[in-house]
């Protein structure tokens, strides 16, 4: 199945929903390159860049799950390759 390059970008602004997203993160944890956290204190919320090589539905699915999240935003960010 043919893969895509992708950045799924996350700022998470409601603690209670970590653990939800660290699950989710796990369970697609084969497609993850590397990934990245900030915590920044000073507005208390967490930045989180993942890195994807997946094939587009697994894409779409992780990002949907996530966006889901309460106090969660996500976008994504696909290579052109």
């Amino acid at each position: 199945m043919e893969t895509r390059i992708a950045v799924i970008s996350i700022i998470v602004e409601k603690k209670e929903s970590v653990s939800l997203l660290n699950e989710i993160l796990h369970e697609y944890g084969e497609y993850i390159i590397g990934r990245m956290g900030l915590p920044y204190r000073i507005r208390d919320i967490n930045i989180i860049s993942v890195a994807l090589d997946a094939p587009q539905t697994v894409i779409s699915a992780i990002s949907g799950k996530i966006g889901n999240l309460n106090g969660v935003e996500v976008k994504t960010a696909y290579s052109n390759k």
